[in-house]
């Protein structure tokens, strides 16, 4: 049974040792806590866990839904810090910053990170009145400065990993794709060797052991059995050659599960008909370049939990059909990816559609050629 991409991030190892660091933090604050407090501790502390748990649960990536999220976690860790004055409380901060991290640029970070620390300032200095509130605020600063950095390296190397495992699908499938080609320039050029050398040559003797039988003076049996022997294998040869000369077209369905192998989520369905062949390299190549762009979409951008693609004849057109349930793409704006589909597509006759709601799908064809 396989875990839902939202729930797979709560098991992510960033999101358990948040957990854990979030754990030890709390049971140190409770513990020490007067008992008027405590229970304002407890919800606030609550509180925290529910709004970071909310955000582990969005979608991978930058999201406008995990920013309120963020900011609650840091509105509740100053409370925090205002109300315990011995504990672990900046700690939670820590947690806080190393998911902003993840969602806003350098310059912004820095300057989020400049407030929030500053009013850390304030609280050690005024509420705790700490003679090291200065050598606190730093320290912490440092805290939050080597989580926000370990979480961005883990979101790069993510990404890396991912993009890498794309590149080689896509090296995959292309390799499949022109391998199959290959094949078949290769059996064209034996059809070619084999009519313009053995059939030529076989051609020659049949006539000379005709003219040989057609003798007044009375040809061997043998001759007429050889002459015979002959025209037979010439015609053998003739349907050899024209079977390695009928090509049923290039399969996709390789190519295709090669590339669609090492996603991970979305869960990919695929439904590739046996007869949607392509007779020409180009076609075959567009089509895959859809599928390729599809595929990466679907998994970067749509929050997907299935992707179904399906690739069959339609009359005189061979279709690629992929949609998932997804958020959809309301205000789609065309990048280079999808410029470049449709460049490609028209370019060879064909086209392509998108719908959107439920979740995105897109329709391409090409004509059968």
């Amino acid at each position: 049974m396989s875990v839902p991409p939202a729930l797979r991030n709560l098991l992510e190892p960033l999101c358990l040792s948040g957990l854990l660091t979030w754990a030890a933090v709390a049971s140190s604050i409770l513990g020490h806590a007067p008992p008027g407090r405590r229970a304002m501790l407890g919800l606030l502390l609550l509180g925290f866990v529910v709004c970071f748990i909310a955000c582990m649960l969005c979608e991978t990536g930058p999201s406008r839904r995990r920013l309120p999220l963020i900011g609650a976690q840091c509105a509740i860790g100053l409370a925090v810090c205002m109300l315990d004055h011995e504990g672990f409380a900046p700690v939670l901060l820590v947690i806080a910053m190393a998911q902003l991290a993840t969602q806003l640029s350098v310059r912004a970070f820095a300057a989020v990170a400049l407030v929030l620390n500053a009013a850390l300032y304030l609280i050690f200095q005024a509420l705790w009145q700490s003679s090291s509130a200065m050598t606190l605020s730093v320290v912490y600063a440092g805290f939050q400065a080597f989580a926000a950095t370990t979480a961005i390296y883990a979101q790069r190397a993510e990404r890396a990993r991912d993009e890498l495992a794309q590149v080689n699908a896509h090296l995959l499938a292309t390799h499949s794709l022109l391998e199959e080609s290959a094949r078949d320039r290769e059996r064209l050029r034996l059809a070619r060797e084999l009519h313009d050398v053995a059939g030529h040559k076989l051609t020659a003797l049949k006539l000379q052991l005709t003219l040989l039988a057609r003798d007044p003076g009375g040809a061997p049996p043998a001759v007429t059995t050889a002459a015979t022997l002959a025209d037979e294998l010439l015609g053998d040869i003739r349907g050899v050659v024209s079977q390695m000369r009928e090509s049923d077209g290039l399969d996709l369905r390789r190519a295709i599960e090669e590339l669609a192998a090492p996603i991970p989520r979305p869960k990919v369905h695929l439904d590739l008909a046996a007869d949607a062949r392509v007779d020409d390299l180009a076609q075959a190549q567009a089509l895959l370049r859809v599928a390729q762009e599809g595929l990466t979409n679907a998994a970067r951008h749509s929050s997907a939990e299935n992707v179904w693609l399906r690739l069959s004849r339609e009359g005189d057109r061979l279709v690629l059909d992929l949609r998932d349930d997804g958020r959809g793409a309301k205000g789609l704006r065309i990048g280079n990816g999808i410029r470049g589909m449709c460049e490609r597509l028209e370019g060879l006759g064909g086209g392509i559609e998108f719908t959107d709601a439920p979740g995105f799908r897109l329709t391409a064809w090409v004509p059968d050629a």
